[in-house]
Order: structure tokens, then C-alpha cells, then sequence
């Protein structure tokens, strides 16, 4: 006789077990965890159903590279997302960038991007941030709270509820005010933006009601939010990325800001904005492809 276990009672299971082995993992030395995880990750990857997706999508990025170099990349992927694995359970300690003692940090900024976020944090006016899945994408949003920048971060909350409570309450602590996708979180997100806050969030991903983009020469659909946002309230538009480096060191740029494109009546025009800001995704992807979630379905 085969039991049903519901749904209900698979999601309290699974996630119980998720939140136990992320309070194990923060009694573990990050660095040797990170370094295992990203091991063990790049032997189960490729056995995935995602890694199939991943091999398609880079066929269709770089149809100039070979399999073999094409699994070079997955086999990076894989050990990026072992190691944020483990960087996440630690995700309230991982941000350790202090000015005045620069050698005993994991943060590396060029001087460009640091003038750029003091001038952020004290204009006195709201902004408009925007990531995408590259390294630890969750990294975007520490240093505005770490720096004393108002930020607030739009996020999609997991489908398990006791996941979602914990990812609430470790994010809460470090990324400022949260912003829960869904019916309300647009709305949200403009009264943070009137308010003064910085709002950032991840524009790299498939949406289904979205604009469409060009990205890596193929049409896709981009979330308009952000360019939606900067239609309501006229603020800047910045980007910041993050970039993986030797030894668990990271390296954080914050790009000049980027004007949006405007029609004939100079109005903010969504689509031709969101395209560009996809280009400039795109440029960093290309840089450190092996960084990037390849993994989702980009393009359908």
C-alpha cells in the first residue's frame, strides 16, 4: 500500500530540516564549508535535471564555445552555488568591509564605486539599485545598512513557510526594509522610494508579463518594475555587482548612474529602459560567466 504523505506536512518536514541545517552549518568555519560545498557541488551539478537547462542556455549564449568549454563554465556555476550555500547561513557576518581597516576584509571596492555610494547615502535623495544572480547575489543588499545607506530590498519570499520565516529574519537584520513581492509589493516599493530609501532588487530573471529584451542576441521577457518605478518617482538608477574572487574574497562595483531612456515627450520609457539596464547585465555576465545562474530558463 503506498501512503500520500500531503503537502502540508511535506513542507513543514522539508522545511524544519532546512532551517536545522542552516543553524548547523553557522557553527561550521565558513571558508573549509564553502570550499566543501563547492567540491561536492561540482560532482552532483552535472548529475541535475538543471544542468541539462544550464548546457542549453549557454549553447544559445555562446554558440561559438565548445561543449568542453561550455562545461568548464557549469562546472564554475556549481561551485558558486555551494559556496552561497553556505555563505548564506552566515549571511549576517559575511559583509565584514570596514574603511578604516581595509586588510583584514573580504570586500574589496575600486575608489569609483565607494565615491559613488558615499554620495548615495548623502544626497539626501532615493534611488533606484538594481543586481542580478552573479556570486552571492544576496551581497547587493548588505552595505547599505553595514554604511548607514536608507535601502530597502525587494525579494521573493520561498514557497515553505518555515524557510521563508528564517530567510525573513536573517535578511531582515542586514538588508534593511523588505519588500515582499506580490500584489502590493510595486506600491510598496514607491512609498519606500518617496520616503528616501535606496530600493534594490534582481532584474535578471524570466517574468511572464514582462517587457521584452534582447539578451545574448535572443528576445526575452524582463520584470519592468524598476523602470516602472523610475516613471513614479524620478530618481537615479544605479547598478552593483558583485564578483567572486580567490582566496573567499569579493569584489563590489557600483556603477555611475545610468540615465533611463525617455520618449518624444520625455517620459520614461520602460521597455527601452529596461533593455538597456539588461545590457548592462549582460556585460557582466559576459565577464564572469561561470558566476552567473545559467540554470533558469532565460529565454522561452
Amino acid at each position: 500500500m503506498r501512503i500520500r504523505v500531503p503537502n502540508a506536512v511535506r513542507d513543514v518536514v522539508v522545511g524544519n530540516a532546512a532551517v536545522g541545517l542552516i543553524k548547523m552549518l553557522r557553527w561550521t568555519d565558513p571558508h573549509r564549508m564553502s570550499d566543501f560545498a563547492a567540491k561536492v557541488m561540482r560532482k552532483v551539478g552535472p548529475k541535475l535535471r538543471e544542468h541539462r537547462i544550464g548546457r542549453s542556455n549557454l549553447r544559445m549564449a555562446f554558440p561559438e564555445k565548445s561543449d568542453a568549454e561550455i562545461e568548464v563554465i557549469l562546472g564554475g556555476v556549481w561551485d558558486n552555488l555551494g559556496r552561497l550555500a553556505i555563505e548564506f547561513a552566515h549571511l549576517d557576518r559575511i559583509w565584514d568591509h570596514d574603511p578604516e581597516h581595509r586588510g583584514n576584509s573580504h570586500i574589496d571596492f575600486d575608489p569609483a564605486s565607494e565615491e559613488r555610494f558615499i554620495q548615495l547615502r548623502d544626497d539626501g535623495k532615493p534611488a533606484l539599485v538594481f543586481a542580478a544572480h552573479l556570486a552571492n547575489w544576496e551581497m547587493p543588499a548588505l552595505p547599505g545598512p553595514a554604511h548607514n545607506l536608507p535601502s530597502a530590498a525587494v525579494y521573493r519570499a520561498p514557497n515553505i513557510g518555515a524557510i521563508a520565516d528564517m530567510v525573513m529574519a536573517t535578511r531582515g537584520v542586514n538588508m534593511g526594509r523588505l519588500i515582499k513581492t506580490g500584489l502590493d509589493g510595486a506600491l510598496k516599493a514607491g512609498e519606500a522610494l518617496r520616503e528616501g530609501l535606496h530600493v534594490g532588487m534582481l532584474v535578471d530573471q524570466y517574468y511572464v508579463r514582462g517587457v521584452p529584451v534582447n539578451f545574448f542576441g535572443r528576445q526575452t521577457n524582463a520584470n519592468p518594475l524598476i523602470a516602472r518605478l523610475a516613471r513614479q518617482v524620478d530618481c537615479p538608477i544605479h547598478g552593483v555587482r558583485v564578483v567572486r574572487k580567490p582566496n573567499h574574497r569579493f569584489f563590489v562595483e557600483l556603477t555611475p548612474e545610468i540615465p533611463p531612456v525617455r520618449d518624444a515627450d520625455g517620459k520614461i520609457d520602460v521597455q527601452g529602459t529596461m533593455q538597456k539596464i539588461t545590457d548592462v547585465v549582460e556585460g557582466w555576465v559576459r565577464e564572469n560567466p561561470e558566476q552567473w545562474l545559467w540554470l533558469h530558463r532565460r529565454w522561452r
